[in-house]
Formats: structure tokens, sequence, C-alpha cells
């Protein structure tokens, strides 16, 4: 369990937000061999408006793609990568703690869910460097083509926070939006977040995901 408060990254990424609108949208820690499988976050200090989650459905965008489309994406494969930009230096902590722990990862651009069979488009804004087999422009465009897509409103809800009201949400077929609308305000906010541990995704033809860098999560029980 950790805690989530307003301050925490209310200045990382100050002024970045507004540049696409896929910005933000992330499935947590797609850079791993094994991300998250599921979260639960529960509010306990919660400001009286905004401060609202988004979420949207990747199973959902994937079965709205055109067949010609889902024919192409289910022989796909990107890379994710949790690094420091290539050619920058560390200069704060919170850098210096990423290039200590580059995670880097080849996974299918549709994944099968392990539960449902479900496919789902397995397309992370925030982690995506690019695509298996294409040049680095035609893998971007693409890529941002899926953005768009997979945060249209038919596919997403809005979770509006109460004092002890509880999220659970599933890493393998969604993304999510923390909220950027209370880092201006004068409200508290204080939440508390237990991360579920994953298994490696795997591709409609069975064949999963290979790490490139990093090691696996592994689970962490805090005393």
């Amino acid at each position: 369990i950790y805690s989530i408060a307003k301050f925490r990254k209310a200045n990382s990424n100050r002024g970045q937000g507004a540049m696409r609108p896929w910005s933000g949208w992330h499935t947590d820690i797609t850079a791993a061999i094994n991300p998250p499988a599921a979260s639960i976050l529960r509010g306990v200090t919660v400001p009286p408006y905004g401060g609202d989650t988004q979420f949207t459905n990747l199973a959902v965008a994937y079965n709205t793609l055109s067949p010609t489309l889902r024919g192409l994406l289910d022989h796909l494969r990107a890379v994710h990568r949790f690094a420091v930009s290539q050619g920058a230096t560390a200069v704060n902590d919170h850098d210096k703690a990423v290039q200590q722990h580059t995670l880097v990862s080849e996974h299918p651009m549709v994944t099968v869910h392990p539960e449902t069979g479900e496919r789902v488009l397995y397309a992370n804004p925030a982690f995506v460097e690019g695509i298996c087999g294409m040049e680095a422009d035609e893998g971007r465009w693409l890529m941002e083509l899926l953005w768009e897509h997979i945060i249209r409103p038919d596919f997403t809800v809005r979770f509006r926070w109460q004092p002890g009201s509880i999220a659970f949400w599933d890493n393998r077929a969604t993304a999510h939006l923390a909220p950027r609308d209370i880092f201006d305000t004068d409200f508290e906010r204080q939440f508390y977040r237990v991360t579920l541990n994953g298994e490696v995704p795997v591709g409609i033809d069975g064949r999963p995901s290979t790490a490139i860098e990093g090691r696996p999560i592994e689970p962490v029980a805090r005393p």
C-alpha cells in the first residue's frame, strides 16, 4: 500500500499535459515484462470538486476498429520503454531513480486477456517507443491514430470520488487518466493504492512478450 498525495507530481511535467489529447493517459508500467494486473485505489481526503479519474476500455477500443486495421495490428509488436530520455542527463532524484531502474520490453500490440479471452488493444501513450519493423515516422503516425481512438468518449468513463470511494481496475484491459485539475487548487487530496502483480502478456499467436532491459516486477509487502 502506498500513498498518493496531491503534490506528489504536481510540478513534474508542468505545462506538458496539453500537448496532445492523449497526454497523461496510460496503462501502468507496461515497460516491464510483467505489467501490473490490477490496481485498487481508495480516496480518504477528497476535494469537494475536481479530481475525477477517467478510464477507457481497450477491449472495446480494439473491437471497434475496422477489420483491416485489426488484421494489421494482430501481427505487430511494439517496444515499451521506461527510462530517462536518450541523451538526457538525470538532474533530480526522480530521474536518477528511473535511470537506475530502466525497463524496456517488447509486447504484442494486441494481447489476449488471460481470464476473459478478449483481444485488447495494447497501445499505451505513456510507454510505447516504437513499432517493431516500422520506420519511426510510420510507427508514430499509427500510434497517434490509435491513441486518438482509445480516448473516444464512447469507450471512457469518469469516476467521481467521494470520501471512502474505492476504484478497482483491470490494468490488462484499460488505460486511465489521473486528474490534473487539482494541482492549482488549495484542496488537500490523499489516496492510498495497492497494485497487484501481473503476468507476461501474450499475443493472439500465443507468443509472449520479451524483456529487452530490466527485471520483472516482484511483489513487495511493506510492513
